[in-house]
């Protein structure tokens, strides 16, 4: 029988006190060069009207500005969007940085001709209306494009980790699913006249060892950080060696650092 799905509103609270903890733009940092790479293959044209869901510190949205786009970004958690802000001024970007929900956006129909979304909108727990929402603002023709982390890749299994010591709302569906091609068309079903999917990897390298990479991401990457708070202290030490086994088994690298490739699901979407 199908699980009664939670009341919203408190979960998105929660959910928007989660992404507000921590620092996300650290995390961001580790793999904005891969986040450019992915812009660059949207060979986005000067002028074109690009929005950025779930945007966060502007991974997307400033080298979409850089290649000339009029870039919107919009995020449910309103100091990363003064982060985005930050990182914008400082390059001399025009962008619009907007607190708003992925699932509500306010925005017209057809209002932009790309409307992109990395490891962002696959968050937000009704993703029958975020699909609805992503197509909606994006106009006739347009193009809608997303990077959803896999459920068999590192980050899926990060994910599906931290989920047996903090199980999610029932009635909720696993975010990871967006990096399942079947459920993608399921969801975009009807609202497109053309999907393309891509396999692709995100690489994670830091410049220490595994122990102080878990600790990096305990400190800055809210789900992490609000998950070990959630925990007793000696389920907390369970927690971070589970981490660091994860951690260790996908480490490629040998001397002493941290280099971990996750893989990802890229769409591609042609609006009707």
């Amino acid at each position: 029988m199908e699980q009664p799905r939670p009341d919203m509103a408190p979960l998105k609270s929660k959910l928007r006190a989660t992404w507000m903890a921590g620092d996300f733009g650290q995390i961001a940092k580790s793999y904005e060069r891969g986040a450019a790479e992915y812009v660059a293959r949207l060979d986005l044209r000067p002028g074109m009207r690009v929005l950025d869901v779930a945007c966060g510190t502007g991974n997307l949205a400033l080298p979409a500005a850089r290649a000339g786009a009029s870039v919107t970004g919009v995020d449910i958690a309103p100091n990363v969007l003064d982060a985005g802000r930050a990182r914008a001024n400082a390059e001399g970007l025009t962008i619009q940085f907007d607190e708003g929900d992925a699932e509500d956006m306010s925005y017209p129909d057809g209002a932009f001709d790309v409307v992109v979304s990395m490891f962002g909108a696959m968050f937000a727990p009704q993703p029958e209306k975020a699909a609805r929402e992503l197509t909606r603002v994006c106009r006739p023709g347009g193009l809608v494009a997303m990077a959803n982390w896999a459920p068999a890749g590192f980050i899926g299994q990060m994910f599906k980790t931290t989920s047996t010591y903090v199980p999610p709302p029932p009635g909720i569906a696993p975010p990871v699913l967006w990096g399942d091609e079947a459920t993608v068309q399921q969801r975009l079903d009807g609202k497109l006249a053309e999907l393309r999917f891509q396999r692709r990897f995100m690489t994670f390298t830091f410049p220490f060892a595994v122990p102080e990479v878990v600790e990096f991401w305990r400190q800055y990457y809210g789900p992490t950080q609000r998950t070990f708070d959630a925990l007793e202290a000696d389920t907390q030490a369970a927690y971070r060696r589970d981490l660091e086994r994860l951690w260790s088994e996908h480490n490629r690298a040998t001397d002493g650092t941290t280099r971990v490739e996750s893989e990802y699901l890229e769409v591609q979407a042609i609006r009707a």
